[in-house]
C-alpha cells in the first residue's frame, strides 16, 4: 500500500469520549489502496497491541464507530480470528443486524471482515515507535457488482464511509491524545 497523496484534514468534530463532550482537530492521510477501496491512515499514540485489542473484540466496536452507525455486539467471539462470525445491531435511518465474517486475521497487526452484501472493512496496525502507530482503515468494495456499486453512489454510502473512517480514526487519535 502506497501513501500517493497526503492531504491533511483539519476538521472540528465533536466527540463524545469519557463522559464528556469536546471538541478535538484530526488528521489523517488519504491512501491509494487500489480501485474500489477508500482508506484513510492516522498516526495514533498508542501502543498497536492496544488498538488491535479493541478491534479484535467485537463488543467493543461502537467505541471505534465515527459514523454513528454501530450500535451494539448482538453474537461472537470475545475476540476475533480468521474465519470468526460476529452480528452486529446497526442503524442508518433504521435498526437493522447484520453478520460480517472475519477473512483476513493476522494477530496484532490486521483484522478484516466481510460484510453481508460483499464488501469488507480492514484494520491495519503498523507499529512506529513503542507509543504510536500507523492505522489504517479501509472499505473495500472491490468485489461487488456494478449494480451494487451503482447503488451506494445514488444513496451516497461511499462519501459516507469516508468521513466515518476520517471521524473513527479522529476518535481514535483524541482517546490517546
Amino acid at each position: 500500500m502506497t501513501v500517493i497523496k497526503r492531504r491533511y484534514i483539519r476538521a472540528l468534530v465533536v466527540g463524545q469520549l469519557g463522559g464528556s463532550e469536546y471538541p478535538f482537530g484530526m488528521t489523517v492521510t488519504t491512501v491509494d489502496a487500489g480501485p474500489r477501496k477508500i482508506a484513510r491512515a492516522a498516526e495514533v499514540n498508542a501502543p498497536a497491541a492496544d488498538l488491535f485489542e479493541i478491534v479484535a473484540d467485537p463488543r467493543r466496536h461502537h467505541e471505534l464507530d465515527g459514523g454513528g452507525s454501530v450500535q451494539n455486539s448482538i453474537s461472537g467471539p470475545e475476540r476475533l480470528s480468521a474465519g470468526a462470525k460476529f452480528s452486529m445491531q446497526m442503524k442508518q435511518g433504521v435498526s437493522y443486524k447484520i453478520t460480517s465474517t472475519v477473512i483476513d486475521f493476522v494477530d496484532g497487526s490486521v483484522v478484516e471482515w466481510r460484510h453481508p452484501l460483499g464488501h469488507s472493512w480492514r484494520w491495519e496496525f503498523k507499529p512506529l515507535t513503542e507509543n504510536t502507530t500507523l492505522v489504517t482503515e479501509t472499505f473495500d468494495y472491490t468485489s461487488l457488482g456494478g449494480a451494487k456499486v451503482t447503488g451506494l453512489k445514488l444513496f451516497g454510502a461511499l462519501k459516507h464511509n469516508a468521513a466515518g473512517i476520517e471521524a473513527t480514526l479522529g476518535k481514535l487519535q483524541a482517546k490517546y491524545a
